[in-house]
């Protein structure tokens, strides 16, 4: 991608291109308007793979389909929120929510149970029927704020969700970024996270950090093509220097040893 950079700066991190299956970065619109999307995909779509239509806007806002369209023609993937899908269910309208997605265009769906007590043998055969049509994000943690989940657990849902047919699994923090893998504070359930990438693959697992302290902890932690997600709109320039070293918190992450000293 460094051709597309306005320097040939050396010492950058390589990052993957194209398709990416790493390095992915997920944007969350909560109801921007046609012509916002327009300008974000002119500034900004060479590093955007997904876009969530957060939670239920969707339903509400208005051109939904031309923005779904506009993004899909720049290459990005589009969904509604998974909140959305459990309203769907919540209503026994599953054939509903299939229909509503197909009809907006989307070619990725995303399936949750952070709102709603869903079983998880379900919940793997809702991913097993989407995963004929869609590009899966399954989503596991709940939304509500002091749930705890162990760690064994939100392993072996991972796993299975994987095994099921998504493309990758979500670990969750809502917009907030305080619940999940976070705690209230925003800081990172630390133990937590090292359990789940004692078991799976980082490359399958897209984190949501909405807080930039939140990105610049995964990318120190897991490197510049960590898959990132619940991602603000004005901030996918940001991100993208935090991933690349081209800012104050991530300066020196990538970096080689000689150059880490201090200059006079």
């Amino acid at each position: 991608m460094s051709g597309n950079y306005n320097f040939n700066l050396s010492h950058l991190p390589e990052r993957t291109t194209g398709s990416r299956t790493n390095g992915v970065t997920m944007v969350m619109d909560k109801g921007i308007s046609l012509r916002q999307a327009e300008d974000m995909i002119s500034s900004s779509s060479d590093y955007i793979d997904f876009i969530k239509l957060g939670f239920g806007t969707s339903i509400v806002s208005k051109n939904v389909k031309e923005k779904v369209a506009l993004y899909k023609k720049a290459g990005i993937k589009v969904y509604v929120g998974g909140t959305l899908m459990e309203a769907f269910l919540v209503r026994n309208k599953f054939d509903d929510y299939i229909k509503y997605i197909t009809d907006l265009g989307c070619d990725a769906a995303e399936v949750s149970d952070g709102s709603i007590e869903l079983d998880h043998d379900k919940k793997c055969e809702y991913i097993t029927r989407l995963a004929k049509y869609f590009t899966v994000l399954s989503e596991v943690g709940s939304k509500e704020e002091g749930v705890i989940i162990h760690p064994a657990r939100w392993i072996k849902m991972m796993q299975s969700e994987l095994e099921a047919g998504a493309f990758k699994v979500i670990a969750e923090a809502r917009e907030s970024g305080t619940v999940g893998i976070f705690h209230k504070n925003g800081s990172a359930h630390t133990m937590l996270i090292s359990r789940i990438v004692n078991k799976v693959k980082i490359e399958n697992i897209i984190w949501e950090t909405p807080q930039k302290s939140q990105q610049v902890y995964f990318l120190k932690l897991f490197g510049a093509n960590v898959n990132v997600g619940n991602i603000g709109v004005d901030d996918v320039i940001p991100l993208e220097t935090l991933r690349l070293g081209l800012r104050g918190d991530t300066f020196f992450t990538f970096l080689p040893e000689e150059m880490k000293q201090e200059i006079k």
